[in-house]
């Protein structure tokens, strides 16, 4: 199995659990909190992966990554989104430099 397509088999995963019952999964219970609880979920996710970085546990860090990339699937699930229009803006940015990408959305840092 390819790293795509465990990202794909994880996606149909996510979107059978968008309507069950919130007790009924974990996943489940996390749409239920809507997009505050989710986001929560996401920003507690990334500042554990920012400590295992500063830990220099590399190990850690991937676990705490895999966890950040599980709960950023589970909101862009939450909007319909995927790992296909993730990919697709990686492919649009290839080979465009960050600062010139940062310009083009108006970003100045």
């Amino acid at each position: 199995m390819t790293s795509m397509e465990i990202l794909q088999r994880l996606q149909r995963v996510l979107a059978e659990r968008r309507n069950a019952a919130p007790d009924s999964s974990y996943v489940a219970g996390l749409y239920a909190k809507g997009t505050d609880g989710i986001c929560k979920k996401v920003a507690e996710e990334a500042a554990e992966a920012i400590m295992a970085a500063k830990d220099g546990d590399q190990t850690h860090l991937v676990k705490e990554v895999t966890d950040l990339w599980f709960h950023s699937m589970v909101l862009l699930a939450h909007f319909g989104v995927g790992v296909e229009d993730v990919a697709a803006e990686f492919l649009r940015r290839e080979g465009v430099s960050g600062i010139e990408e940062k310009k083009q959305r108006g970003n100045p840092s």
